[in-house]
């Protein structure tokens, strides 16, 4: 696992109680060129509000603490 990977995964790990405060989990899969693939999880898996979150809280958040160039999609759309 690189560096980043390491980064993002721990960064992920700060900002998970947020969603399992509703149930729900985020699983790191991949980093494949400044993308940050993810399962949700849970409550979180097929909601409505996953992509809002994986774009407002997830994707902002490791733009900030690991690098402003990385996207957040699902897994299921490598």
């Amino acid at each position: 696992m690189s560096s980043k990977e390491i980064l993002i995964n721990s960064t992920l790990d700060k900002i998970r109680h947020f969603l399992q405060k509703d149930g729900g989990d985020v699983e790191f899969i991949k980093l494949e060129k400044n993308i940050v693939y993810v399962n949700m999880k849970g409550a979180c898996e097929g909601c409505s509000y996953a992509y809002a979150d994986i774009k407002e809280l997830i994707e902002v958040i490791l733009q900030e603490e690991v690098d402003p160039k990385l996207e957040v999609k699902l897994a299921s759309e490598m």
